[in-house]
């Protein structure tokens, strides 16, 4: 079983919904003050905020709700849909604060409520027929929501879990959910030393060694994929002027999430995006229709303000590294570009045994910048790039960047979980503000359209998804470290172990001898330990040989072969990125 979106799933999400109530059920029941505020169904299960006055849960309660919940369950009482005037839900609800905000947001006429035995909940549904379907569930955890989302409302308890049709169903999940712990880049990423974090830079993650090796390599693909594709490069300032970013629009529509500071009495802002510079550097010279389309990459630093408690290690931070690249291009090569970046994406993607879905981004209901029916000849001409490149999409509305709609892919990875990485987005509006033009046959000045577009989306988080996606196991030609000479004997084998270790160094390997003076069982399984894809181990055979006995990460199976022979196989093995 992989992991599931609940919220894809219409019978689970009514199942998830219903199980909140029932969850919110047991808890009044235990604690008669409880007042509650909203309890959605999210893509892992559901949570409910609420407001418990002092009390504050605990792990150790999770069980004690649960115990009360399999009653409710048990007891198998029919969840009843009713309709009611706002009057009477004011009078019902009188003693909840929280749900009397809620009601006075709602238009006049009925509202809907949902009952099972003696609790009742506002809800436009749908739920199931009855209690008893819920009987297969787990809280998960715990932990604090402020009301609305705003730090500066009261901090609400927040209770997550998850509801499945069957037993079967829920244990495979559980299982799921305990090898995503063990996955968890920020566990792994410490052990492996790949990356840290500091209180001294929060929110900003800290390149170790063996981190490097892997964004070195990532990086390296990147420019090497993106030149053969005709992409030229350009790095842009990290801080620039307030004028800048009042021209672009970020001013008005994302100040909130940028860092800004004054330098000689003018306002300056560290970029959160690539955007603008990219623009300013395509301003820089004469172009011409023969010129298009333009590919103009960028691996750029960009910082955003993010919540402090919405950081998760690698996957939301403050600084990160976008592969940005943007295309000029005339109206006719629109849909030739977004089928090669498609292309390109899905050609990314496939190293690394990531499957994906896109989804269609539109225009946001607030907060954008041109007019509607700019936005509309964008989306339809984005639809119809993807449908004529062979790809299915789904549409979201409402979830376009301020400047442009979008397709956002969404990989998943071993466990089936998704996570949304590369974008292309259509923008017609930027080359409108920055007044970029080329020159076309008939010597006239126009527009050119313009591609925004990223592959990895951060690499920073890239690489936390790929800790997770392969458990720190990584591809022989990604690993930090590649290969370990083991000798039997830490003395006797040790200088033949070095005169193998420094042919895979010379053949281009990250490799190293573990002659400790430890048993060969306990070095070998600290090699694995280390998730080092390839030990090789040397005795008195493979010296009078000139072999060695090759042992793969994962497997107890062993082959002994020439040193020279297993250079070229594994040399094949890294230039193939298996």
């Amino acid at each position: 079983m992989s992991m599931i979106d609940i919220k894809q799933d219409e019978y689970l999400s009514k199942l998830n919904h219903s199980c909140a109530h029932m969850m919110a059920q047991a808890v009044k029941r235990l604690y008669p003050q409880a007042q509650f505020w909203v309890g959605p169904v999210i893509s892992d299960g559901f949570y409910y905020d609420i407001d418990l006055g002092d009390e504050v849960i605990r792990d150790e309660d999770l069980a004690k709700i649960e115990k009360e919940m399999k009653k409710i369950a048990k007891d198998g009482k029919r969840i009843i849909r009713e309709e009611i005037s706002k009057a009477d839900a004011m009078e019902m609800f009188k003693d909840d604060k929280y749900k009397i905000e809620l009601i006075n947001d709602l238009e006049d006429g009925s509202i809907t409520i949902y009952r099972q035995g003696e609790f009742a909940d506002l809800c436009r549904g749908p739920h199931v027929e009855s209690v008893k379907e819920l009987k297969n569930f787990k809280l998960l955890k715990h932990s604090g929501a402020y009301w609305k989302g705003d730090a500066n409302n009261k901090m609400l308890q927040r209770i997550y879990g998850i509801c499945f049709a069957t037993k079967e169903d829920l244990e495979a999940h559980l299982q799921m959910l305990e090898e995503a712990k063990k996955r968890d880049h920020k566990k792994l990423g410490r052990e492996l030393g790949i990356f840290m974090m500091s209180e001294y830079a929060p929110g900003m993650p800290f390149m170790l060694p063996n981190g490097m090796i892997i964004r070195n390599l990532l990086e390296q693909m990147w420019y090497e994929e993106h030149t053969k594709a005709g992409y030229q490069f350009i790095k842009s300032p990290i801080m620039m002027s307030r004028e800048l970013w009042e021209y672009s629009g970020h001013w008005d529509n994302y100040k909130e999430n940028m860092y800004v500071s004054e330098v000689d009495d003018r306002q300056f802002a560290i970029k959160p995006m690539n955007c603008p510079g990219s623009m300013l550097a395509y301003k820089n010279g004469l172009h011409s229709y023969k010129d298009m389309p333009l590919r103009i990459g960028e691996l750029g630093q960009v910082h955003r303000h993010e919540a402090s408690g919405a950081l998760n290690g690698l996957f939301r931070v403050r600084t990160f590294t976008q592969d940005d690249a943007h295309i000029y291009m005339r109206p006719d090569q629109i849909e030739s570009e977004v089928k090669n970046v498609i292309d390109m994406i899905d050609h990314f993607y496939s190293i690394f045994g990531l499957t994906y879905r896109i989804e269609l981004s539109t225009r946001p209901e607030e907060k954008y910048i041109g007019d509607i029916e700019t936005w509309n000849k964008s989306e339809a001409a984005l639809a119809q790039a993807c449908e004529h490149a062979g790809k299915t999409y789904k549409v979201n509305p409402g979830d376009g960047a301020f400047y442009g709609p979008k397709l956002d892919f969404h990989i998943r990875d071993s466990l089936g979980r998704e996570w949304q990485c590369g974008t292309i987005q259509l923008d017609m509006n930027l080359p409108e503000r920055f007044d970029l033009t080329y020159v076309e046959q008939d010597g006239s000045k126009v527009r050119p359209i313009m591609l925004h577009r990223v592959v990895f989306g951060s690499v920073e988080r890239f690489i936390g998804i790929l800790i997770e996606h392969f458990a720190g196991k990584f591809p022989l030609w990604l690993a930090p470290q590649q290969i370990v000479v083991v000798p039997v004997h830490h003395e006797r084998h040790a200088d033949y172990a070095q005169k193998v270790q420094e042919q895979l160094t010379a053949a281009g390997f990250r490799s190293k001898v573990d002659a400790r003076n430890e048993k060969l069982g306990y070095r070998i399984r600290e090699a694995q330990l280390h998730k080092i894809p390839v030990q090789l181990v040397v005795g008195d055979g493979e010296k009078d040989e000139n072999t060695a006995t090759l042992r793969r990460l994962g497997s107890n199976d062993s082959e002994t072969l020439n040193i020279c022979d297993i250079i070229a196989v594994l040399q094949k093995e890294v230039e193939e990125k298996r």
